[in-house]
């Protein structure tokens, strides 16, 4: 599969499981994830990486990103399994994986 093939030139977002799915979405969450690591950041720009962080978990859940990948840093991977967790308690049960 090529990314156009998921994405088609000129499109911006697919829906899936009722969410959509925007372009750029696994990059944003990377470049966040790369900031909270970063000793050199503010506290401000780390607030605003983790908020920004978090609203993107729900999208990379339904892409299934997780189910694929596991984060290298214990600190980031313990700070989003924490969201997840969260937005998994607070979210209606979801059918089953085939």
């Amino acid at each position: 599969m090529q990314a156009q093939d998921v994405l088609p030139d000129g499109q911006d977002f697919v829906t899936r499981n009722g969410i959509p799915l925007r372009k750029g979405s696994v990059a944003a969450f990377l470049a966040n994830a790369q900031l909270l690591q970063d000793p050199g950041a503010t506290a401000e720009a780390m607030q605003a990486a983790e908020r920004d962080l978090v609203a993107l978990l729900p999208t990379l859940e339904a892409l299934g990103l997780f189910d694929v990948f596991e984060l290298r840093s214990p600190a980031l991977r313990d700070k989003v399994a924490r969201h997840r967790a969260t937005l998994i308690g607070s979210a209606p049960a979801a059918a089953p994986r085939a």
